[in-house]
């Protein structure tokens, strides 16, 4: 899950999920607590309702407009006018159909839905609820670099304009802060309660502060029923308690069971997810060391993959392969080979440098044992390696000042709009407001905003890899491992869990025990 904020927003400016920003509250959940309640007795099998345990606890009271709305996604309570398919296109949601209008005017047909609290999901719906996710604030990070305007044309038709031409708005429009809510859904002073007033297969009923929530089936939903008659929540901050609840039974479904306890749980019980998210080792190209070229080819040449996705994952991580990785099925086939790889420099060129500070967070628990194998093999091609490790919070502004060296930092390169090309501008032109390589390229900034201003999805997807190509190419940024995540449920009594790259979906209307 996408973790820290940067500053300034930019034209690509992104703020990514709190990797574990997590009320003391849940960690002091018992793991007993985790037993649900069932409908039909213990032997229902699909009359029994599910009990999961999840990571993050709502920081937010459910808001759509922070990072709750992943988890109202996860749990199947929200929607908006699109969803995301495996290869990021944009599938009917809320809307049945849109069609372009315009260089920078979209219009979308409306299925016939409810909401959950029986009101009719029609175009005025649709813009009141557009219009409060703009207004709000803070405003949700997928219009950090838009700006939206909806109309109602009719009791099924929404026309939506953006300032500037977004290719990408029928996938900005999936991301789970654009949900669409009831009437009643939004409160004076500015609240929004999506608790009954959303349109999933699951109703949220229930919320107990950062403890717990309770989900009923949505029997008026407008596709296909849940199969469980509802979900009990418990929101466990630590991964070592969320893994002991899926062992001893106390808990269907445990959401992010980390690498270490796999080895404590069946086979069965572990479902790895190829992720978008790639650990990556960013070089300060602008100050120190690393602003030599030949010195970061060198240290790129230095970093051994394989023997970081053995030693520190496992097994469980993919040798990195570029800035995308498995997660992103479209990127291997559209790969192209870095561009203008300056020669690397010597062992004994090397060996006369200054000392680096090679800078990480505790929040991911392997990212400290990373930063001591990277430090291995930096130390073998003949840099002099310091480490700092801290909380992230302590590093962040320090990072983007551009502070340290190297920072060994894990992104979601998907981030907000399901699209990479957010987070390559962010991370790695000019104006980026989240560039800890402090990269300042023409021929990246160029290939960039090429790909931001592509219309299509193979043709922005080529341009994006081009790039990228640039981008490695200047040995800014090395990418480590591509992570994969472990979703935790018994295959042999649990059906229909989803396992997304993307991070949005988890429990569906498919999920029911047997």
């Amino acid at each position: 899950m996408s973790s820290q904020s940067s500053s300034q927003p930019s034209k690509y400016s992104v703020r990514r999920r709190p990797l574990l920003a997590l009320g003391a509250a849940a960690l002091l959940v018992p793991v007993a607590a985790c037993g649900g309640s069932t409908d039909g007795g213990a032997s229902g099998g699909g009359d029994q309702r599910l009990r999961a345990v999840m990571a993050f606890p709502p920081a937010q009271a459910m808001s759509p407009y922070g990072d709750d709305a992943v988890t109202l996604s996860r749990l199947s309570v929200i929607e908006g006018l699109t969803r995301i398919d495996e290869e990021g296109a944009a599938r009917p949601a809320l809307a049945t159909k849109w069609e372009r209008d315009g260089a920078k005017g979209w219009e979308f047909t409306l299925r016939d839905a409810r909401f959950q609290d029986g009101d009719a999901v029609d175009a005025e719906a649709v813009v009141r609820s557009l219009a409060a996710a703009q207004d709000a604030s803070p405003k949700p990070r997928v219009l950090s670099d838009v700006q939206l305007t909806a109309e109602a044309e009719g009791k099924r038709t929404v026309r939506i304009t953006t300032d500037e031409a977004d290719p990408l708005l029928p996938q900005r429009l999936a991301n789970p802060s654009l949900a669409i809510l009831s009437g009643a859904a939004y409160e004076k002073g500015g609240k929004v309660d999506p608790a009954g007033h959303a349109t999933g297969p699951y109703t949220l009923t229930k919320v107990n502060g950062a403890v717990s929530a309770k989900l009923d089936r949505n029997d008026t939903y407008w596709g296909q029923k849940a199969k469980a008659p509802g979900v009990d929540v418990k929101f466990v901050a630590d991964g070592t308690a969320r893994a002991n609840a899926l062992r001893t039974g106390t808990a269907d479904i445990a959401e992010y069971v980390p690498v270490a306890q796999t080895s404590l749980l069946e086979e069965k019980q572990i479902h790895e997810v190829p992720t978008a998210r790639t650990n990556t080792l960013y070089l300060n190209t602008e100050n120190g060391v690393f602003a030599d070229p030949a010195v970061r080819a060198a240290a790129r040449s230095a970093i051994d993959s394989k023997a970081l996705v053995d030693g520190v994952y496992e097994g469980r991580a993919d040798t990195a392969r570029g800035l995308l990785g498995p997660g992103v099925p479209w990127a291997a086939d559209a790969r192209e080979a870095p561009e203008g790889r300056a020669k690397a420099a010597s062992k004994a060129e090397v060996a006369k440098t200054k000392e680096i500070v090679l800078a990480t967070y505790t929040n991911r628990p392997e990212l400290p044992e990373v930063a001591s194998a990277v430090q291995q093999q930096l130390q073998a091609r003949g840099f002099t390696v310091k480490q700092y490790v801290r909380d992230y919070a302590q590093l962040e502004a320090d990072a983007l000042a551009g502070r340290y060296d190297a920072f060994i930092q894990a992104r979601n390169t998907l981030l907000d709009t399901a699209d990479p090309v957010s987070y390559l501008g962010s991370d790695f032109t000019c104006e980026g407001s989240f560039n800890i390589a402090q990269l300042c390229d023409k021929g990246v900034d160029e290939a960039v905003a090429k790909a931001a201003g592509t219309d299509g999805l193979d043709a922005r997807h080529a341009a994006e890899m081009e790039a990228e190509a640039k981008i490695l190419g200047a040995d800014a940024a090395v990418p480590l491992v591509h992570e994969r995540f472990v979703q935790g449920f018994d295959s042999g009594k649990v059906d229909g869990v989803a396992l997304d790259p993307m991070e949005r979906r988890l429990i569906t209307a498919d999920t029911r025990l047997r």
